[in-house]
C-alpha cells in the first residue's frame, strides 16, 4: 500500500520567472469530488457547487514555479484522473460550473480564456496502489515536459519527453510532411498572437475545429486492409482472458465469429478510436473493446497490411511506414527525446514481451517525482533512457480501480502490468470527464 501523500517535485528548466503549474483531479478522500492543491503546494481545494455557470475559483491555485533552475516541491493526497497543468508566462483559467464540475482550459475552443496561453499538462493517478504518471500527446503537443520516478528501493524511472524547442521541431515536419502529401497536416499547428508556434493539435482535436479535416485520408488504406482480410485471417491476441481470435471480412464486415464485427471505419474513427466502428458496442463489450483498441492501434501505426498476428507480431520499427498513416502520432515519437510518448489514444497497445511506446512511469511504493517543465539537456536525456530501461523489471503495477483486484503475480510480464495501468486509468479519465465540463 502507497503512503498517504507522495511529494512531487516541480521543476523549472525554462527561461521564464513567470512559470506556474496547477495540479487537479478527483479527490479520493472525498468520495471523488473534484479537487485542486492551492498555491501553497499541499492545502487542499474542493470547489462548492455554485448557483450559477463559469464561476470563479474561490481560492488561489497557481503554484509559482519561480526563477529559473527552481525546484518547487509540492505535496499531493490520493487523486485519481490527475493532470499537473503548467502555464508559461501568464495564469490559466480553471471555471466551476454546478455539481460542482471544474471548467478546465480548451485547445479547441477558440473563445476559451487560455486558448492563446502557452500550456500543457501530464496525467497521472495516485491511490493506494501505486502512482502511475504519462505524458499525453493525444490531444495536443505544447510546453516539453519530463517525468522521473524515484521509489522507496532507490530504483528510478523516467520518460525525457521533447527537448527545448520541441514543438518548433514538430510544427516543422508536420509542415514538410504537408508538403508531401497534401493531406493538411499543416493545418494541426496553432499560432500564437504574434505568430509563434504556441501547440500542435492532434488530427483528432484538429477535426473537431475542423471537420472536414483528414475527410477519407484513411479510405485507400482501409480499403486495402479489406481486401486482403477477405482471403487471409487476421489474428488479434486481446491480451485478456479471451486470448486469441480471429476475424475476416465477411459481408463487407470484419468478423470476428461469436464475438461481433467491425464496419470500415472513417479516418475520424481512426484518429479518435472511439467512434464509429470503434464505440458503442452492442454485445460482448468488453471483449470487442479489447479487440477494437488493437485494430485501432494498428491502423494509426498502419501496420495491417504487413502484420496478420495483432498485436503479438508487432515491431516498433515497423511502425507509421507506410505513407498512410498517423504522421503526427510518428513525428511526436521521433521527435520526444527517448521515442516515448502517448501520442494516440491506444498508443499503449503492443506485444506482450515489449515494444512499448507509452510515455509513462509507475510503482507501487513511490518516493519522490520530478516533473520538468522546459526540456532536459541531451547528456541528461541519454542518462535516464539507460536508468529507465535498467529499472524496467522493477516496476510495480497493480490495477487503478476504487477496488483494485489483487496484484498481477511476479511472473506476469512488463506488458501485461502496464495493461492494467492504462486500462485503470481510462477509467478513471471517463468518470473525470463525467464529473469535470468541458464546454463552456
Amino acid at each position: 500500500m502507497t503512503n498517504s501523500t507522495v511529494q512531487i517535485a516541480l521543476k523549472n528548466n525554462t527561461t521564464s520567472s513567470n512559470a506556474f503549474a496547477y495540479i487537479t483531479g478527483l479527490d479520493l478522500n472525498q468520495n471523488n469530488v473534484p479537487l485542486l492543491i492551492q498555491a501553497d503546494g499541499q492545502t487542499v481545494y474542493n470547489p462548492v457547487s455554485p448557483s450559477a455557470t463559469l464561476q470563479p475559483l474561490a481560492v488561489d491555485c497557481a503554484i509559482s514555479l519561480g526563477a529559473p533552475g527552481s525546484t518547487t516541491t509540492v505535496t499531493i493526497p490520493r487523486i485519481a484522473g490527475g493532470r499537473i497543468w503548467f502555464c508559461l508566462n501568464g495564469k490559466l483559467t480553471f471555471l466551476v460550473n454546478p455539481g460542482p464540475a471544474l471548467v478546465e482550459p480548451s485547445v479547441t475552443n477558440p473563445s476559451d480564456p487560455n486558448y492563446n496561453l502557452f500550456w500543457g499538462f501530464c496525467e497521472f493517478t495516485f491511490n493506494e496502489y501505486q502512482l502511475f504518471v504519462n505524458i499525453s500527446y493525444v490531444d495536443f503537443v505544447s510546453l516539453p515536459i519530463a517525468l522521473n520516478l524515484l521509489n522507496e528501493s532507490g530504483a528510478v524511472q523516467s520518460v525525457t519527453g521533447l527537448a527545448s524547442g520541441g514543438l518548433d521541431a514538430v510544427c516543422t515536419k508536420l509542415i514538410a510532411q504537408d508538403n508531401s502529401d497534401h493531406a493538411g497536416w499543416s493545418q494541426l499547428i496553432v499560432k500564437a498572437p504574434g505568430g509563434s508556434n504556441l501547440r500542435a493539435l492532434s488530427p483528432n482535436s484538429g477535426i473537431v475545429m475542423n471537420n472536414s479535416l483528414f475527410n477519407g485520408y484513411y479510405q485507400s488504406y482501409v480499403d486495402s486492409v479489406w481486401q486482403k482480410y477477405s482471403s487471409e485471417t487476421l489474428t488479434v491476441n486481446t491480451q485478456a482472458q479471451w486470448g486469441n481470435v480471429t476475424g475476416k471480412v465477411v459481408s463487407g464486415n470484419l468478423t470476428f465469429d461469436g464475438v461481433g464485427s467491425f464496419a470500415q471505419p472513417s479516418s475520424a474513427d481512426i484518429f479518435s478510436c472511439s467512434t464509429g466502428p470503434f464505440g458503442n458496442y452492442q454485445d460482448n463489450v468488453a471483449e470487442m473493446g479489447a479487440i477494437g483498441a488493437r485494430l485501432a492501434a494498428a491502423f494509426n501505426r498502419s501496420t495491417l497490411l504487413i502484420n496478420s498476428q495483432q498485436p503479438e507480431g508487432e515491431q516498433v520499427s515497423n511502425y507509421y511506414q507506410n505513407a498512410i498513416t498517423n504522421h503526427y502520432s510518428r513525428i511526436c515519437h521521433e521527435t520526444n527525446t527517448d521515442l516515448r510518448g502517448y501520442a494516440f489514444p491506444y498508443d499503449d497497445v503492443g506485444p506482450s514481451s515489449g515494444g512499448d511506446q507509452s510515455g509513462s512511469v509507475f510503482d507501487g511504493a513511490p518516493s519522490l517525482l520530478t516533473v520538468t517543465l522546459g526540456g532536459v539537456s541531451s547528456t541528461a536525456s541519454t542518462s535516464n533512457s539507460a536508468a529507465a530501461a535498467t529499472n524496467e523489471q522493477q516496476k510495480v503495477v497493480q490495477k487503478e480501480q476504487p477496488q483494485a483486484p489483487p496484484a498481477p503475480t511476479p511472473s506476469a510480464g512488463t506488458r501485461e502490468r502496464r495493461r492494467s495501468a492504462f486500462d485503470g486509468f481510462r477509467k478513471w479519465q471517463s468518470l473525470l470527464k463525467q464529473k469535470f465540463a468541458n464546454a463552456k
